[in-house]
């Protein structure tokens, strides 16, 4: 159902209670999500974004309910990617001819879905379109997380359509953040910031700074994903403002995959170390193999410095941990140290490859990385219970 934000502006997104997973099996979605799409009716009628693909027919269906389609007079893509395009080829039949503004990149990429010569109009920041009392202006923000990413302002209403800016993969009924449960909403606010816009960070920091440089209003911020910001939408800026400043917490997280347990003893031993050096830490322990892994870099995000460990198989570190690996290195944490330990029988390369792997991903080592052979004995468990004190101490 279609739902009124200002006098305005009307909700005709789709709320996805069932999705699990998100970019193929990239991103976890336990809360599932939405796709915002928002209907503006002034002298003109501005549709922004669409929603994702698999309902493009329910989306134009319930379109049709609120307003004959033909008096649309302009349809604006913020952001080409599917969950935003997807409905666009159903609503473009119905009504081919309208005009659809977006970013030159924007333009590239929807041909590139669609294969369609549709009416693009490029826009640039600044540029504007008027729709009757209010104005429409647009904030080019390319790489946020896209190219062809771009906000969309709206006067009179005081309105920024921030795209995948300050939204989060959570479905609630009551779209706005005042009703929804705010320690779960903080939880994916950070989780989708720590995920999606960490490479980003440099990008966020100058994208707010030139958005504050306006010295527009804001009364209400609506992402294209989660819930919309009606109360102090000053909050999730700020927010913002620091985690892009190489954001970490009083955390160390201990990450590990184990076979016959050894390496799991290893890691326990490591946070009791730490732990009687400096109880005021937050010390999180997560299993490669068994933890969501999108929950597993939002801890890493947190944390001032992590722990890797596996042991070693066939030459090298297990699968789980290598992917993770491969994680990390995408997401550019800055200013975080690192160590890798684990056991072995009898090659033990996998801790020098995981201390190689954290240093190509930019983190700076604290400290050789531990071995112990086979399960730890109390000599090995007291060893790594002074490797986890070093650890901190560094």
């Amino acid at each position: 159902m279609s739902k009124k934000i200002t006098d305005k502006v009307t909700w005709v997104g789709k709320i996805d209670w069932e999705l699990k997973f998100f970019h193929g099996n990239e991103y976890s979605t336990r809360k599932g999500s939405s796709y915002n799409s928002y209907l503006l009716r002034d002298e003109k009628t501005a549709l922004i974004d669409t929603v994702w693909q698999p309902y493009d027919k329910e989306f134009v269906k319930r379109l049709k309910e609120e307003i004959d389609l033909k008096s649309i007079d302009y349809i604006i893509m913020n952001h080409s990617e599917i969950d935003h395009s997807g409905a666009l080829p159903e609503l473009m039949r119905e009504i081919p001819n309208t005009p659809i503004y977006c970013t030159a990149n924007g333009a590239k990429i929807i041909k590139g879905h669609y294969h369609e010569d549709w009416n693009y109009k490029i826009v640039k920041t600044g540029d504007t379109l008027d729709i009757g009392e209010s104005k429409l202006v647009f904030i080019e923000a390319p790489m946020l997380h896209w190219p062809d990413t771009m906000f969309t302002y709206m006067t009179v209403d005081n309105i920024l359509f921030s795209n995948d800016g300050f939204g989060q993969h959570y479905a609630t009924e009551s779209l706005f953040n005042d009703t929804a449960d705010q320690a779960e909403l903080y939880a994916e606010a950070i989780k989708y910031y720590a995920n999606i816009l960490t490479p980003f960070s440099r990008y966020v920091t100058k994208k707010i700074e030139e958005i504050l440089s306006f010295k527009l209003p804001v009364n209400m911020i609506c992402p294209s994903h989660g819930v919309i910001w009606k109360d102090n939408p000053a909050q999730i800026i700020e927010q913002y403002i620091k985690w892009a400043d190489s954001y970490q917490e009083n955390q160390i997280t201990i990450i590990y995959d184990t076979m016959w347990n050894a390496t799991r003893k290893m890691a326990e031993a490591i946070a009791y170390g730490i732990e009687q050096t400096d109880s005021s830490v937050n010390i999180k322990l997560m299993n490669a193999s068994k933890d969501d892994k999108n929950d597993i870099l939002t801890e890493v995000f947190k944390s001032k410095g992590i722990l890797v460990g596996s042991p070693t198989v066939n030459n090298g570190y297990l699968y789980s941990i290598g992917g993770l690996l491969e994680m990390i290195k995408g997401l550019k944490f800055k200013d975080k140290k690192a160590a890798s330990f684990g056991s072995y029988g009898w090659s033990g390369e996998a801790v020098k490859q995981i201390s190689e792997e954290l240093n190509k991903a930019g983190f700076t080592l604290a400290q050789d990385g531990k071995r112990e052979l086979w399960v730890p004995d109390r000599a090995a468990y007291d060893s790594c219970i002074e490797f986890g004190k070093r650890f901190l101490s560094v």
